[in-house]
């Protein structure tokens, strides 16, 4: 299958879990005893000309949202089994990355590509937690500490943005990940014309750091938090994302 390079037309994504038995709680729940599943994100980083980290945080979190909203992943499309079956157990993401001839192999499998200013992110239907295809298996997950060149703008309040903890310290990889959560946990919160809305627009958003005195304003604010499940790096129940999206800021308000 060809590589996509834009956001394709696409049917609304499935309902969000309920809040009691969500896949972002750390609490043993019947999401344990499904079959486990991951979706796999794989960053280009080459040598020469890696991306910039706050850019391949958007970017993967774009790239989630347009898997979600892909016309293959809802309904009977090709990819919608392998959904269901990931949105039952956790919700699981590992970024990986590739360069050179291991990005044109990880091009050859059916997936999203989704590109940024400076990052390239290609998503994948999600496969077995120990079912990765061979094109990917092998890629590392370490080797993904990217920097900002310069500090990013201030975000767009007109527009969603996922704000990291200032109080975690994360990899790039791992960050990419958790924006990712955030994007999810905002587009299962979202009525079905806030989410055509945001698709059509092509899912515009930022990824920015609050200072602490503002980080606690957004996590009592009733906005989507994912709390880590502590897979990897960070201990569980670790709030890492608050999910801040204008139709979702004026329904709490």
């Amino acid at each position: 299958m060809s590589s996509d390079k834009t956001h394709p037309e696409a049917s609304q994504g499935p309902d969000a879990p309920s809040a009691a038995d969500s896949p972002f709680r750390h609490e043993n729940t019947s999401r344990d005893e499904a079959p486990q599943f991951v979706l796999p994100l794989v960053a280009r980083i080459e040598r020469a000309a890696p991306p910039a980290r706050t850019d391949a945080l958007e970017t993967a979190a774009r790239a989630v949202l347009v898997l979600l909203s892909d016309e293959r992943s809802v309904g009977e499309g090709e990819w919608a089994q392998a959904v269901r079956d990931w949105q039952d157990a956790r919700i699981r993401k590992v970024v990986r990355r590739a360069r050179g001839a291991e990005w044109r192999r990880a091009e050859t499998l059916p997936g999203i590509t989704v590109t940024g200013k400076s990052a390239e992110v290609r998503v994948f239907p999600p496969v077995p937690l120990d079912g990765w295809p061979k094109e990917l298996v092998k890629l590392q997950v370490s080797g993904t500490e990217l920097d900002d060149p310069e500090p990013p703008p201030g975000a767009d309040s007109a527009h969603p943005v996922l704000w990291m903890s200032p109080d975690v310290e994360m990899s790039a990889g791992k960050a990419m990940a958790q924006a990712g959560h955030g994007a999810q946990l905002a587009w299962w919160e979202l009525s079905d014309a806030d989410r055509t809305a945001w698709r059509d627009a092509g899912f515009p958003l930022s990824v920015r750091t609050p200072d602490a005195a503002r980080w606690r304003e957004l996590t009592a604010s009733g906005l989507p938090v994912v709390r880590d499940a502590g897979f990897t790096e960070i201990a569980p129940g670790s709030c890492t994302v608050v999910a801040d999206h204008p139709a979702l800021r004026t329904a709490r308000a």
